[in-house]
């Protein structure tokens, strides 16, 4: 199982789980630093509600903030958590970042498996491409990830049992950001999302009434 950032990430549903963190097995990569010095707060071309299939995975909003949308399972407005994003473009490539701490707000995240001393922050990332209305994210595959810690290739530490892999990759950001560049952490496969054409109002009401409907059956 993934961890629940990654499946945020990848947005394998980001309300259901940018988290929830699978009961039981847990797979997942952490960085000691985020990519690079040029680190944005907004890609413009994020703005809008996305969905993955037929659930809304997040919206981003005219001030670029990323919110996760919790649908309701009783009447009542969405729950609307802020997790706060960052955006590198290096070399023709897109990577988004995302700090442990700032997905607190959506799950109970544990500091990294087996780090001492403990880090202040640990950093989750993806690599993406926007096309028009279509996001492909592309997540850390963390088997390749690990063997490439494994084979002296990137410095860090591999933890793993029959049921969990816990990857931690240190460096500075100039060191993440030589990885991204030469070495192949992402997965060769997205996960697609769509942008839709309702607002967050008209998705909010939407859900409403299916709930509403739901009760009433």
């Amino acid at each position: 199982m993934r961890s629940s950032i990654e499946i945020h990430l990848t947005t394998v549903r980001i309300a259901a789980a940018v988290c929830a963190f699978a009961l039981g097995g847990c797979i997942e990569t952490r960085f000691e630093s985020p990519i690079g010095d040029n680190i944005e707060t907004c890609d413009s071309g994020w703005k809008g509600l996305w969905v993955d299939g037929p659930d809304a995975v997040f919206y981003v909003n005219d001030a670029c903030e990323l919110i996760v949308l919790d649908p309701p399972e009783k009447p009542g407005p969405l729950k609307q958590i802020h997790v706060p994003v960052n955006y590198v473009h290096a070399g023709g490539k897109d990577y988004v970042v995302i700090a442990d701490t700032a997905v607190k707000g959506l799950a109970d995240v544990k500091p990294p498996h087996g780090i001492t001393p403990v880090p202040e922050k640990s950093y989750f990332f993806a690599r993406y491409q926007l096309r028009g209305d279509r996001l492909e994210m592309y997540q850390v595959d963390s088997e390749r990830t690990a063997k490439l810690v494994v084979d002296g290739k990137l410095d860090g530490t591999v933890d793993k049992t029959q049921n969990e892999l816990h990857v931690y990759v240190r460096g500075t950001r100039a060191k993440m950001l030589e990885m991204v560049r030469t070495q192949p952490i992402f997965d060769d496969k997205p996960v697609e999302l769509t942008r839709s054409k309702q607002t967050l109002d008209e998705y909010d009401k939407s859900q409403a009434a299916d709930v509403s409907a739901g009760k009433a059956r």
